[in-house]
């Protein structure tokens, strides 16, 4: 019988196979040498991704530890919290910190850790992936803004105050109020400022961006988003809320996720138009990667399908989906669903027209300076 979600696979292989052999049949459009040597960043994402079997917490086996060689990347903004509201999440973030750890440990000539820009430099000249210490909420800090300063000792750089939902901090993009940030939200900026921590406002409502924009004495990020112009879910960003951020010298990230476009899977067309009006909002100093996926690009099997359907089913429950996400869509591109994702990126672009500084930015040094410049 043919499931709707055998039906998506199908489609899926019929629409990124062609594609990949005729770029295949193309010469490459980017300077190999000039991507060898570029800074490469995704500002949020991370090693593995690609076994369905795997637990959460699993060790990174040798193929991912292979891929993580041949992406090309220099550094990743990793997640090392869990996000919403839910008792545990303290102890549940220390043990995140650790998994990290153990990987750094583990594979000492692989990867390293960034805690300032320099890092990310070092990374690039010794051939490994920096590794950047991420909060995508602050269910951790359990209200306690103490508890940031201890994190930081631990390695975090780069917070967001909030996930979708409400928490002490301010509103998430879920939440019809839109209050905006809470006064503790507000401090908690303070707090992200005086510890030289970059402000992330990704999953945030719009009045909470908005806020902490105009907060933060620093420039901030938006390290995995859309643009609201092209499709109009809470997950992406108002243009006006992406000029801002350009104007006060932070960052948008544009990620590989089901929100940029209005219903199906998303495709590499999708991708590139919100890159560009991105650019043509925020100028070409302002815009990066967030691919909010893992390093190696999962096989699409009904194993993998499966595995969706109950992420799916699990956030849904726990009220923390976004509309745009579905059992049957999966959190990918798949024309860039392999490691190499940013060098094909690259030359889809140069075939557009984009020049080769251009396309420098967008894939890290946009991000690298940004990170540079608040990490002191």
């Amino acid at each position: 019988m043919l499931t709707r979600r055998n039906a998506l696979l199908i489609s899926l292989a019929g629409c990124a196979a062609p594609w990949s052999l005729v770029r295949a049949a193309l010469p490459p459009a980017f300077d190999g040498e000039r991507y060898a040597k570029a800074i490469v960043i995704d500002a949020l994402g991370g090693p593995g991704g690609d076994d369905p079997d795997a637990a959460d917490d699993a060790p990174l086996d040798a193929r991912a530890v292979a891929d993580v060689r041949a992406s090309g990347v220099t550094a990743v903004n990793v997640t090392v919290n869990e996000v919403g509201n839910a008792p545990g999440r303290f102890q549940e973030t220390i043990a995140g910190f650790a998994r990290v750890e153990h990987e750094l440990a583990a594979h000492p000539d692989v990867f390293v850790k960034v805690l300032r820009g320099r890092d990310i430099e070092l990374a690039k000249a010794t051939g490994r992936m920096g590794l950047i210490f991420g909060f995508q909420d602050t269910s951790a800090l359990e209200g306690d803004l103490a508890r940031l300063a201890l994190f930081y000792d631990l390695g975090l750089r780069i917070s967001q105050p909030t996930y979708n939902r409400r928490n002490l901090m301010g509103d998430g993009c879920l939440e019809a109020a839109d209050g905006g940030l809470s006064q503790l939200g507000r401090e908690f900026i303070v707090e992200v400022n005086r510890l030289n921590m970059l402000l992330d406002l990704s999953h945030a409502g719009p009045k909470t961006i908005a806020e902490g924009i105009a907060a933060s004495r620093a420039p901030m990020a938006l390290t995995h988003t859309g643009c609201r112009a092209l499709v109009d879910v809470p997950r992406n960003t108002h243009d006006s809320s992406l000029k801002a951020l350009a104007d006060r010298g932070g960052v948008a990230g544009i990620y590989f996720m089901p929100f940029l476009r209005a219903s199906g899977q998303p495709h590499a067309e999708d991708l590139i138009r919100h890159l560009e009006h991105a650019v043509d909002v925020c100028g070409e100093d302002h815009v990066g990667l967030g691919t909010d996926g893992g390093i190696t690009g999962p096989a699409l099997t009904p194993k993998y399908a499966e595995r969706q359907r109950k992420f799916f089913e699990d956030r849904t429950k726990a009220g923390i989906a976004a509309p745009g996400e579905a059992a049957d869509i999966y959190n990918l591109v798949p024309e860039y669903n392999d490691p190499r994702r940013f060098r094909t990126l690259a030359d889809d672009l140069a075939r557009r027209g984009w020049t080769t500084a251009r396309i420098e930015k967008v894939l890290g040094r946009n991000f690298a300076r940004l990170f540079t410049e608040v990490w002191k």
